[in-house]
Order: C-alpha cells, then structure tokens, then sequence
C-alpha cells in the first residue's frame, strides 16, 4: 500500500511556480476581507447557470507515493457543452501592467482545477480564465485560453514530478520522526514536584483536542512538561506539528534548548525559529527590493535549492543556523524561516504568527490547522500584547510632517492630508479643555479619509520610493494601513478615544478586550496549550484569553520548599501622595537589608520612583556599588546589567529597576547570583485616560473595573518579579514587599500559596 501525501493545489502550485525577487511593495497583499468581497462581486455577475467555490480533487499516483490534491476554484462557467475554470485574482497594483504572462502560479493553480475537472467528468477539453480586479477601483481584466485533457495531464505530472523529490524526503523524515518518538524517554531521571501533573495534563488536552489553562510556578519545568507530551502526541499521530510561542528571547532560547537535549537522546525532529525581520535581516540595509538587496534578488529562484539543502542536512534549525543556509544559497533568512515554518514538525516563535492578522502564517489551511496544536508560554502577557495587536492609533504630528513636505510636491497626496489635518483640529475642539473624549462606535469619517489617503501614499511611494520627503510618509503609509486593518475587527468590545497632548493629537482604536479575537485567531487548531507561573486570579485571565469553562484547567504547587524564600511584608505606604513622607524610612530599610554581602534587585513602580530613591540611597550609603536600568537601554546595555550578576561578587551589588520591565520578568539569575528581592508598591499602572476607559467598559459588563484595569494586570507585575528569586530547588533568599495593602484581604489573596507565609517586617 503507497503512502498518502495530501497537499492543496495553490500550496502544490507556488512551491513549484514562484519564481523571481522579493519586492516590498505598498500593500503587498489585499486584506482578506477586502479579497472576499472582490471575488463575491465578480461571482454575482455569473449567470444562473454557473457554479460558485466548487470542491475539485484528484489522487495522483507517483513511484512510491499517492498524492491526495484538492482545491476549490471560484467559478464553472457553463455555454452549452463548453467549460470554463474562472480563477478571480484582487490585486492593489496598476492592472494595466498585468499581462498574460505575469503570474504563471495563477496559470497553474487554474489548470489545475481544469485537469481534476475534466477527469472527473470525462470532459476532452475546457477553457481557463483568469479575472484581475483591481481592489481600488475594482478595474476588470481577463485572459483566457483552451486545454485539452492531455495537455492538462501532462501539466499535472510535470508538475507532481518536480514536487516529487520534496514530498518523499519529507516522507523519509516522518518515518524516522515517528521511530524516534516512540523510543524517547523523559530526559531527567525523575519528574520534578507537579512536572508529571502538568505532563499528563498536556497531554491528554492534545488527546481531547481541547484547550488546557494551567498554571505552572517556576520550577516546575514549563518548557520540557509541554514539548515532551507533544512529541509523543506527534509520534502516535494525534498531531502533525505545533507551535511553541511565547515573547521574549530567553524563553524562545529555551525551547529551543529542550529540543536540543531530547535531540541528543536520538529525537529525530525538524523545528524552526522565527527571529524578527529586522534581527534576522543580513543585509546592509534592511529594504526587500531586488535592487538594494542581494538575497532579495531572485530569492525565489533560489529557495526551493535552501529548502531541501537544510531539511537535508539539519534538525534544530536556529536563528544562527539558517543564516548559515541563507548565505550559502543567497536567499532571504526571514522568508526562508517562514517557509520553513509550514514544513517543519516545530515552530518557536512570538505569539504574533498565530494571533496577529497583520504578521500571522496565512498559508495554513483549516486540514493543517486541525492536526497543529499550539503551546503559549507567558500566557499572563498575551493579554496585553492582545490589546496592542487589535488596537491601531494615528497622530496629527506625522500627518503634519507629510502636509509641509508635499505641499508643492503631489497635489493629490496634500490635499487629503489637508482634510486628515482639519479632521484632528475639530476633534479637538471638540475635546475642549477636558483633552480627551471617546465614543463607542467607529468613526467613519476617518476610515474613509485614510483610506483615500493609502491609495494615493501607494502610487507616490511606487513612483517615487522613499526620498528624503518619502521617510514621513512610508511611515504615515504604515500607521493608516494598520488602522484599515483594525478598523473590520471594531465591535462592543472596542472604543475609540482621543487624546490632545502639548503638541499633538491622537486617536486611537482601542481593543479593550481581546478575548474574543485572540480565540478567534486561534480557530481550527486541534488544541491550545496556555501556560505561565503568575495567572492570578485564574478566573480573569480564564475571561481575558477567551477560555471556556466546559475546557481543562489545572494548577500546579511549587516544587520549591516555603523556607527557600523568606517572605516581609513591609507596611509602609507608597501611595504617591505618601511618598515624600515614607522616602526616607524606605531608602533606610533598604540600606539596612543590603548590607549583608549578596546581590540585590529593587522593583519600582515608575522611572520616577526609582530616580528619586536611589538618588537618597546613594546620598547616604555612597559605598554600595549600584546598577540602574534606564529607559532606553541598548541590548548590549541589557546584556551588562545581567552580567554584573555574578555568583562570586566580593561585595553587595544593588540593582535598581522597574516593575513589568525587561528585568522583572524571563531572567534567570540562579544561585547566589541574587540574594534578595525588593518589590516597592504593588504595580499598579499609573493612571490614565486609556485605563479609566477600561475600568468603565468592565464596570459596564458587570465585572470589577478597577480590579480588571489596575489591581489585576499590577499584581501580574509583582509575582513576575518576586519569581527571579528562586529558579531551582537550590536557590536561598528574601522577598520583601513593601506596601501596607499588602496586608488587605484583596492582595492577600492575590498572593502565592508560598508567600502567605510571610512575617511582617519592622523598622529598627
């Protein structure tokens, strides 16, 4: 019996058509709403007798295996006996350049569908039409031609015989794959406390194909506990593949690791890591035009060679790695990845290519997704980052830079600026001396007159690139095109607000809950996997990630002993009308407790905080050596202020930083590279315009606004940053929070179950 290969025709198609350079052209791809409404308008000119979105297949036998092809075309167009394949393209490019020969993944993608209708309804010859409507001004063009069955044929195994050498080592590699996880073991001796728990959790969430929330303290080995059970899923066929995501480097690092130390227990696995287009760019200059870019440059000419080269040859393909490939084959690193990223049994990567419909891997069709599951590391994060995803904002300021520019440049361009500009200066007479206002439906207004503006941005920016005037307008291009995108996700759950700062305005579409398009986004896959060590209080994140109650849940202990942290609570107040009064007994405590030799963290609040404190701790204990995080610290800057970190430092080492920054979260500093954490305040976000209208909307829905829009998001800030204290079973040290409403019955239960034990502390 073959083994079967099931591939879509337009996935079968590009692989073996696209040819030519990469061009970062404006727009490069039509919304998929807006190609939606293209094809039903060409489909509502057929007449009575054609058919609409019609499933074809076909089973095409090749050496040893059998390839399972299907598709839907757009359109069979009937004229008594005569057949035609209608395939409907929506482009934003000048159709007029369009000609016959422009896109022969088009011709064959349609041919395609010729061919598996013709076989499947004895027909001897069929007409192929292509239809190009241009988004904008929905401009029609067609060609057409005729194909007899054998031609078609010959199409079809000319194009099966070059897929051929891809799909069987794809086949090899699964086998060898599959053999291998059956024989892996666990890679430690022994679970750690609660490690088997989240294991076994995992892994029948994959078995239920339903979504698990779990949260698992650190310690309790996340990253192993999830991408273990997953294998195993993946060598039983329950899976064919999933995502491992997460924000933030160190944790992608560490997956990546997991996968390494199984590998080397003869796991045979292909996974991928998608690094940020402008970190994993090799170029001089980061432009995707063939004629500034080399690997740009006939990339597609090229990348099928890189793809086999590297399935070949590697397994664990990192960030190093398939810039290695990418030179050697002078292809583009970041597309490289993300082609790499459809093939591959594991994808590392930011929650942005799954839950962005800006970024996310649109080629993943519904029967790939059914067979994914995905892993979300720092689940506690994906609220936020949900937030700004969904959310889109524009500022008159950039919008004036654009006006003075092309004011005697390109009439058009300066004329719907003009009208942005007035747009912004009635909004804010309207705002008046409150500054601010808000209202709940979509403004229209403005969709319709940034839209107006991309169009017209695109042709300047087509003709005349990105010169010295161009910066401020590629980058306006870019602010407006992310406000269309957001502008069909607008429903109750959003608002839309503006602000009137000293010299600008801006008005924003705001996602203030996120749930509904994060579980929208995440449609179709066969499970979901949320995980992280701070989800408290359960139940409002359960809400925020869009988690249903009839789907898993579990909570791990900590595997860490309650005498490993010694937990204060310091009841002083650091309410910002206090400040000035309990500075000094603040600044004297923690010269106190620092004095004993060790490596300290102090979490702050705000910048301003800080500032103010460690200028008083300096002032009065000038020998302590002191680091400080900034706001704008360079990667290497990061990278010090870690390293200074050191287990075998002779002295005290005191660090100075924020609450929900860089350092309060993803680092490790194990042993006695820290000895004691300070955590001054509860975390409370400063107040604002944009958090009161929070706590409003979740009052309005009958939730606790105050407690969903600060007390909630503020208290994530503080276990996270209590958590860089003990990182394994043995690491010794002191929490000490500092606030009097750590001691109310609200925050106490917000706390670890290994914090409760906590002493208060007293000033001597």
């Amino acid at each position: 019996m073959k083994e079967n290969v099931k591939i879509s025709v337009r996935f079968l198609v590009e692989h073996v058509f696209r040819s030519g350079s990469i061009e970062e052209g404006m727009r490069s791809m039509t919304a998929m709403a807006e190609g939606t409404r293209i094809h039903q308008s060409i489909q509502r000119t057929y007449d009575e007798n054609a058919e609409k979105e019609v499933y074809l297949q076909t089973t095409i036998t090749h050496r040893e295996l059998e390839y399972h092809i299907d598709g839907r075309c757009d359109g069979l167009l009937f004229d008594g006996d005569e057949v035609t394949i209608d395939e409907i393209k929506s482009t934003s490019a000048d159709i007029n350049q369009i000609t016959s020969d422009t896109h022969p993944v088009h011709w064959a993608q349609a041919k395609f569908y010729a061919y598996m209708y013709c076989a499947s309804h004895d027909k001897n010859k069929i007409k192929v039409q292509l239809t190009y409507v241009q988004a904008k001004t929905n401009e029609v063009k067609r060609f057409q031609q005729a194909f007899t069955i054998e031609e078609l044929s010959h199409f079809v195994f000319v194009v099966v015989e070059q897929y051929a050498p891809y799909a069987e080592l794809l086949k090899q590699h699964e086998a060898r794959r599959n053999e291998s996880i059956k024989q892996l073991t666990f890679p430690f001796e022994t679970y750690r406390e609660g490690q088997r728990k989240l294991t076994g959790a995992v892994y029948k969430t994959i078995l239920d194909k339903k979504q698990l929330f779990a949260n698992a303290p650190t310690g309790v080995g996340k990253t192993i506990s999830t991408t273990f059970p997953a294998l195993k899923a993946i060598g039983e066929g329950a899976l064919q593949k999933f995502f491992y995501l997460t924000a933030r480097t160190i944790t992608r690092t560490v997956a990546e690791e997991s996968l390494s130390l199984m590998a080397k227990d003869k796991l045979v696995i292909h996974s991928v890591t998608i690094t940020a287009k402008e970190k994993a760019c090799i170029n001089e200059k980061m432009l995707c035009q063939s004629e500034t870019c080399p690997f740009a440059n006939g990339h597609f000419d090229r990348i099928n060679a890189a793809i086999l080269d590297i399935l070949k040859s590697e397994t664990i393909m990192v960030r190093e790695v398939i810039e290695k490939y990418a030179r050697k084959h002078r292809v583009c690193p970041f597309e490289f990845s993300l082609d790499l990223a459809y093939i591959v049994d594991v994808v590392i990567c930011d929650y942005n290519y799954i839950f962005d419909p800006r970024v996310s891997l649109k080629r993943q069709y519904e029967e790939q997704k059914k067979k994914t599951a995905i892993l979300i590391d720092e689940a506690h994060q994906l609220v936020d980052r949900g937030r700004d995803m969904y959310s889109a904002e524009l500022n008159l300021s950039l919008f004036q830079q654009i006006q003075q520019a092309y004011k005697s440049i390109n009439n058009n361009l300066y004329e719907v600026v003009c009208e942005i500009v007035y747009y912004f200066e009635l909004l804010k007479r309207e705002a008046g001396k409150e500054k601010n206002l808000s209202y709940k439906e979509m403004q229209e207004e403005i969709i319709t007159l940034v839209d107006s503006f991309v169009f017209i941005a695109e042709q300047e920016l087509s003709l005349n690139g990105t010169g010295q005037e161009g910066e401020a307008l590629l980058q306006g291009y870019f602010s407006a095109l992310g406000f269309l995108r957001v502008a069909p996700l607008y429903d109750e759950r959003f608002i839309t607000y503006v602000e009137v700062e000293e010299e600008d305005i801006k008005i924003k579409m705001f996602c203030i809950d996120p749930s509904h398009l994060l579980q929208k986004m995440a449609k179709g896959f066969h499970s979901k996997i949320f995980f992280s060590a701070t989800m408290s209080p359960f139940l409002y994140y359960q809400e925020m990630l869009g988690i249903s109650n009839d789907n898993y849940a579990v909570s791990i202990n900590s595997p860490f002993t309650a005498d490993q942290a010694k937990v204060y609570i310091q009841p002083i107040s650091t309410r910002f009308k206090d400040r000035d009064l309990t500075k000094l007994d603040l600044v004297n405590m923690l010269i106190k407790e620092t004095r004993v030799k060790g490596n300290y963290l102090i979490f702050f609040p705000s910048y301003h905080y800080l500032s103010e404190v460690y200028s008083e701790f300096v002032s009065l204990a000038p020998e302590v050596e002191t680091i400080v995080q900034h706001s704008s610290m360079t990667e290497l800057e990061r990278e010090d202020f870690i390293a200074s970190y050191d287990a075998e430092n002779n002295n005290t080492l005191v660090g100075f930083a924020v609450l929900g920054g860089i350092f309060s979260e993803g680092i490790d500093l194990k042993g006695e590279r820290l000895s004691g954490v300070f955590i001054i305040g509860v975390g409370l976000p400063r107040l604002s315009f944009e958090r009161d209208l929070m706590k409003r909307y979740f009052d309005s829905i009958g939730k606790n606004g105050y407690d969903f829009a600060y007390v909630y998001p503020g208290m994530n800030k503080v276990l996270q940053a209590g958590g860089r204290l003990i990182r394994t079973e043995n690491d010794r040290g002191k929490i000490v929070l500092v606030d009097d409403r750590f001691l109310s019955s609200k925050y106490k239960q917000l706390l670890p179950k290994e914090w409760t034990n906590y002493e208060l502390y007293k000033l001597r």
